[in-house]
């Protein structure tokens, strides 16, 4: 590289010949000028490469190659709060709270609340208005979030673990003493008319909606997004009245990543111990029924979802990662990314289904599961005179895996893979961690260690999946659909094609 440098001042100079004396000497002089630091630029990038470390610079440790997993510690606090932490790694921390409480818990008066809970999450304390709470976490560069499903509610703060002491009092603060106060509840009753509204639109949002007040009779078929005949009957006292019932001590767990347990306890101790504990609640019953909706939109498409019961939930364990894993074998997604890597492109759904018949625009597997219950099935979205036959296809597929020989092992082994590697990518992330550790407290009473799981999936064989799905296969269809809905083959049809 130096001595083409040297070639093109050399040409340079020539080109100098026209330019009067004292001009052209002065180019000269610059142009030795940048010859000489040229080289010296060369001769100090070969002095300090980058392959040597740089003199007079400290190094931290390297990490060793093999570290051991970060035990989860848990603490039970006198009124019955779950404490638990696992001290990961990294420079950044995620602290959550955790609530047994969703809208399985409403009755027909409250309904709605549940989704009224998320909206005024962060909003004016006892201590601090909102405007206070956003003037923090913009000083400390943190993330808050809040999200209400049918059975629970989590509140959680992302920042780096220098504000880990600020985050938590924040959260508690905001967790404890929400005061609900009825000019931000009126606002936010206008951005929940326009969800609602918003719901109709979104076939995939909708779906998912209808699919659980059909295929559930009793808690379950509540709804999580409230009509807005149930919007109109909301105010502050009501939503107040709700957090005092639902968010007790014994329902709630405050789980982080990323903290060292005895630091998390010495914040967090002092402001949680004399939370009210509540009177034990049994959760409300909910069964599984089937059925069948149909809404007509104005769309050119014709969207249907056809589901059936995972039964025993996220509590029967080993049934429950079997299904996971029948979800990554199904797969699916839609057709423009057929072929793409990572598509799950060797899934059945893409093979069998998206890469042969091209008037679909997507068909995958999914899952919605509970911790008694659950729903599988099919999600599919066609032209309406190709509906017919696709919800046939959709039937053949989920028959097919259901039936002894249809799958091979190496389909079966490119599952567990899968699913294997996204788990343990997914628990890369702090905030999944904290999550995890949360949601499972919450289930099961503890947190049991992902190898356990691991060690599930391993153990799963091609019989392990078809009496599973035999057994989903056994309940009662729900099939909903929105859109062109004219030509959706009957749900008596449906009904017959299964046993």
């Amino acid at each position: 590289m130096l001595s083409g440098m040297l070639r093109s001042s050399t040409r340079l100079l020539r080109k100098l010949r026209g330019l009067e004396p004292a001009a052209a000497a002065a180019a000269a002089r610059r142009l030795s000028a940048a010859d000489a630091s040229a080289a010296s630029a060369s001769s100090s990038a070969s002095e300090n490469s980058l392959l040597r470390p740089l003199p007079g610079l400290d190094l931290p440790p390297p990490l060793p190659d093999n570290l051991g997993r970060c035990p989860t510690r848990i603490t039970t606090l006198p009124n019955g709060i779950r404490v638990a932490s696992e001290n990961v790694p990294g420079p950044s921390a995620c602290i959550g709270v955790f609530v047994d409480s969703g809208s399985v818990y409403e009755s027909g008066e409250s309904t709605g609340v549940s989704y009224m809970l998320d909206k005024m999450a962060f909003k004016d304390t006892k201590h601090r208005g909102h405007r206070d709470i956003v003037h923090e976490l913009e000083l400390a560069g943190g993330n808050v979030g809040a999200s209400c499903s049918r059975e629970q509610t989590v509140y959680s703060y992302d920042t780096l673990k220098g504000y880990v002491p600020e985050a938590i009092e924040i959260l508690i603060d905001c967790m404890r003493n929400p005061l609900f106060l009825q000019e931000e509840v009126e606002r936010q009753l206008v951005l929940a008319r326009e969800d609602v509204q918003d719901l109709h639109k979104n076939p995939d949002r909708f779906l998912h909606e209808q699919l659980n007040i059909v295929g559930f009779s009793g808690a379950l078929a509540n709804p999580l997004i409230p009509p807005e005949d149930a919007l109109a009957r909301i105010n502050g006292k009501m939503i107040q009245k709700f957090y005092h019932e639902n968010f007790t001590t014994d329902r709630v767990v405050l789980a982080a990543s990323g903290v060292d347990h005895e630091r998390l306890l010495n914040y967090a101790e002092p402001l949680l111990n004399d939370w009210h504990k509540g009177s034990p609640v049994e959760k409300p019953k909910s069964t599984y029924v089937g059925g069948d909706s149909r809404h007509k939109a104005d769309s050119d498409m014709t969207h249907v979802a056809l589901a059936f019961e995972v039964p025993g939930g996220w509590l029967q364990e080993r049934d429950a990662t079997v299904m996971t894993v029948i979800q990554t074998l199904m797969g699916g997604g839609g057709s423009f990314s057929s072929g793409g890597p990572g598509k799950g492109m060797h899934s059945r759904l893409f093979l069998r289904v998206l890469n042969k018949y091209h008037d679909v625009q997507s068909f995958s597997a999914f899952s919605s599961v509970y911790d008694n219950t659950g729903l599988f099935g099919i999600s599919l979205t066609t032209p309406p005179d190709f509906v017919a036959k696709a919800v046939d296809v959709a039937i053949s597929e989920l028959i097919a895996v259901a039936t002894p020989g249809e799958v091979t092992e190496v389909e079966l082994r490119r599952a567990k893979n899968s699913t294997i590697s996204s788990v343990l990518m997914n628990l890369e992330s702090r905030v999944v961690v904290a999550e995890d550790i949360g949601r499972q407290l919450l289930t099961y009473g503890s947190r049991k260690p992902i190898d356990y799981f691991l060690e599930c999936m391993e153990e799963i064989t091609l019989d392990d999946i078809t009496t599973f799905a035999r057994k989903m296969l056994s309940s009662q269809p729900t099939m909903v659909s929105w859109g062109d809905v004219d030509k959706v083959p009957p749900y008596e049809f449906v009904c017959k094609r299964f046993w």
